[in-house]
């Protein structure tokens, strides 16, 4: 009977084996299915963007088509048959006698000498020669050009120079409008809105991109706050703003109490209240180098932080980059250069007077170029292989184009600077 109870344990040990086997290879199908699920709802997402894009694009494009056409080419006029003699005769006679023509009289040419007779075999249609007379000028009437319409094509002459802009609302109002509007889109406009504090996180990669407009947005509300609306260390704080960066330092995935997307739309009607203050001409909005170098400085940091994690090959622990994080770390970049791009455009109009008399315009618009070139990166499925493989990197693709508008923030500190 001892033998028997000895025999027994391997059994067990072989249904437990078993069993492993079975629940490893349910939780890989369990993986592979959540992860399918979440490039479809990505998919999904992208398709809503680009459908309303094209709906904004069409109505353009239709406003502008009959301004492109040519105008149709006017007739060549006909050319005028010549008048018989005694046509001639009666037109002069009538404005001589006219009242109209009283001060355009001209005196009648001398009669011909009379000539020998015409012998008799001359053509019998031969026409006599025509004396000529003085014609009084008449001014062609004045052609008056009609109003432009709305379909009008501005001439080339007096159309804007790229760079140049005919809005004439107070400086700062076309900042603060750039600062809302990344964080707008992700809340109010982006299919299944904000969603790093979802309970089942299936969309891990717009999940990232949401957090780097995020930080953007914080980072420029702060310097909103502490600089540009100020005019020194000792001026007040605007109430709007302060509110504005408080609420956004609520924690990104944070579910309940409070609820991250409801504090960050409070924001943004602080920061629309301060954008209605500007353009009432009751708050402060300043563009002196002391006031613009911090919020450029900050942004150095933020992509230089970037840089590093898209070139590094090891984690803090030692621990090699997985896929997992390297797709992270793609979309956070991304998502940074998406809303910075935008608010620099603005900066580059409300700032022009700093710039160009610092010389840092040119600067300022690599920088934006190359963050437009990180945010158009959008790989099916981010790889990340070795940077002499067959497979992309796509950590060193967008690693690039970061690296390089980090420099050219660097260059326009530095020219702000001396």
């Amino acid at each position: 009977m001892a033998e028997q109870s000895k025999e027994t344990p391997p059994s067990k040990k072989g249904f437990t084996v078993f069993f492993f086997k079975r629940a490893i290879f349910a939780l890989v199908i369990i993986a592979a299915l959540l992860y399918a699920i979440s490039l479809g709802i990505e998919q999904l997402g992208r398709w809503q963007t680009w459908k309303e894009q094209d709906a904004s694009e069409k109505p353009a494009a239709l406003a502008l088509k009959p301004a492109e056409e040519p105008p149709p080419a006017a007739p060549a006029p006909l050319p005028t048959p010549p008048l018989p003699p005694s046509a001639i005769q009666n037109e002069a006679t009538t404005a001589q006698n006219s009242p109209a023509a009283a001060e355009f009289q001209v005196e009648p040419p001398a009669a011909p000498a009379p000539q020998a007779a015409a012998p008799a075999q001359s053509e019998p249609h031969a026409a006599a020669p025509v004396p000529v007379q003085s014609v009084p000028a008449v001014t062609p009437p004045q052609v008056v050009a009609p109003p432009p319409s709305a379909h009008t094509t501005v001439p080339a002459a007096h159309a804007p120079k790229p760079g140049q802009t005919q809005d004439k609302r107070p400086v700062g109002v076309v900042f603060v409008e750039a600062v809302i509007a990344p964080m707008d889109y992700e809340l109010n406009q982006r299919f299944y809105g904000w969603r790093p504090n979802d309970i089942i996180n299936v969309t891990d990669n717009v999940n990232e991109f949401q957090l780097g407009v995020l930080e953007v947005t914080r980072r420029t509300v702060v310097q909103l706050a502490e600089r540009i609306s100020r005019t020194g260390y000792n001026d007040a704080f605007d109430r709007n703003l302060e509110n504005a960066m408080n609420f956004l330092m609520v924690k990104a995935d944070s579910y309940w109490f409070p609820s991250p997307e409801s504090k960050y739309k409070e924001s943004l009607d602080e920061l629309e209240l301060y954008k209605k203050k500007l353009m009432a001409e009751k708050a402060s909005f300043h563009i002196r180098t002391d006031n613009i170098i911090p919020l450029f400085s900050a942004y150095e940091d933020l992509l230089g932080s970037c840089d590093e994690n898209l070139v590094k090959f090891k984690e803090t622990d030692g621990s090699k980059v997985g896929f997992f994080k390297a797709d992270n770390y793609f979309y956070y970049a991304k998502g940074v250069a998406s809303a910075m791009a935008t608010i620099l455009e603005a900066a580059q109009r409300d700032f022009a007077p700093t710039l160009e008399n610092r010389r840092g315009a040119e600067l300022l618009h690599h920088a934006i170029t190359y963050c437009r070139l990180a945010a158009s990166l959008e790989p099916w499925v981010v790889t990340n292989a070795s940077l002499d493989g067959i497979l992309a990197n796509h950590r060193a693709d967008m690693a690039a184009p970061i690296s390089h508008a980090r420099y050219y923030m660097g260059q326009l500190i530095k020219t702000l600077s001396t």
